[in-house]
């Protein structure tokens, strides 16, 4: 499979050794959006795009647009996100964006799914935290936010998050620390007078994003439609 890395940071570098790995070969690296033009000119089978939020949507509208199948691991752009989705099926393209990639955090959005429609129904009151290396630039972290939107799914009082500890039951507080050297924890807690609950996901290696999204790769690169992590998980 010939794949495409728009982004050549941290993860960009990451996924290229996985896929080297795997077999796979990187048929051409985008460094910025002057340079997409590259894409259309390569020989590619998916693309993989890990770069800023303010570039994302261009870099995304580029490859749905060339009928390049693309994946995208960029977070704090999703207010977005529904256009993309809405060209990619205008266009019978191939996307799938995810704010984490790794398998055991997907895992841990469906117990927290799960924990979040119980909890619903008790009197226990949700809070959030999540560290990570002090040069991630957005706070809080995608993979919050998707807790966030799980938990605020299944409780009709709570209107939405804020990105510090919250007194207001209406407000789901999310703390976000930055910390050296910490690939990503997240923990969501529900706390009653007599009794709490915590529910943590560690990574340990930043290598198991990278191995996530080749094997996203090598799943939907022959597929035509808008995926999602659930989608990938459930056909395994």
């Amino acid at each position: 499979m010939n794949i495409a890395l728009i982004g050549y940071g941290k993860m960009g570098k990451a996924i290229e050794q996985i896929a080297l790995k795997a077999g796979h070969s990187i048929s051409c690296i985008v460094h910025s959006s002057d340079n997409l033009p590259l894409l259309a000119q390569s020989d590619v089978d998916v693309a993989i795009e890990f770069t800023q939020p303010e570039s994302a949507f261009e870099n995304l509208s580029f490859c749905i647009n060339n009928n390049i199948p693309v994946i995208s691991g960029t977070t704090g752009w999703i207010d977005r996100l529904q256009e993309i989705e809405r060209l990619c099926k205008d266009k019978e393209g191939t996307f799938l964006y995810a704010s984490n990639f790794s398998i055991g955090v997907n895992l841990f959005f469906e117990l927290n799914n799960w924990l979040a429609d119980k909890m619903a129904q008790l009197d226990f009151t949700p809070a959030m935290k999540e560290v990570h290396h002090t040069e991630k630039k957005d706070s809080p972290s995608g993979t919050a936010i998707t807790l966030a939107e799980g938990i605020i799914a299944s409780h009709p009082s709570i209107e939405g998050w804020i990105n510090e500890e919250s007194a207001d039951s209406k407000k789901l507080g999310i703390v976000s620390e930055r910390t050296p050297n910490v690939p990503g924890t997240h923990t969501v807690s529900y706390s009653s007078p007599l009794e709490s609950i915590d529910i943590t996901h560690t990574v340990h290696d930043r290598s198991v994003f990278a191995e996530g999204v080749v094997k996203v790769a090598e799943w939907i690169h022959q597929k035509k439609g808008v995926f999602t992590m659930s989608d990938f998980i459930n056909d395994n």
